[in-house]
């Protein structure tokens, strides 16, 4: 029997992280993972430090517009997650 973690159940996405991952419900997994396709497909990675996000327009709508560390961004996230 799996476990029924955070991780794995399914959570519901507000309209500005759906404009960034897609339709939900997914998991808090799947939220991350795609997340960071698509950082990376839009280059939002710093160049100096790849640590530091710096958001576009649509990602800005879920973790503000201003720079953020990697770690702090999932917290950001999180708050759009129900």
């Amino acid at each position: 029997m799996a476990k029924n973690n955070a991780l794995t159940k399914p959570v519901t996405l507000t309209p500005a992280l759906e404009e960034v991952v897609g339709k939900g419900p997914m998991t808090r997994a799947e939220v991350t993972s795609k997340v960071w396709v698509y950082i990376k497909k839009h280059e939002l990675q710093d160049a100096k430090d790849k640590r530091q996000i710096n958001p576009d327009a649509k990602l800005g709508a879920v973790i503000g517009k201003d720079q953020i560390s990697m770690f702090k961004m999932t917290a950001a996230v999180s708050k759009h997650l129900t």
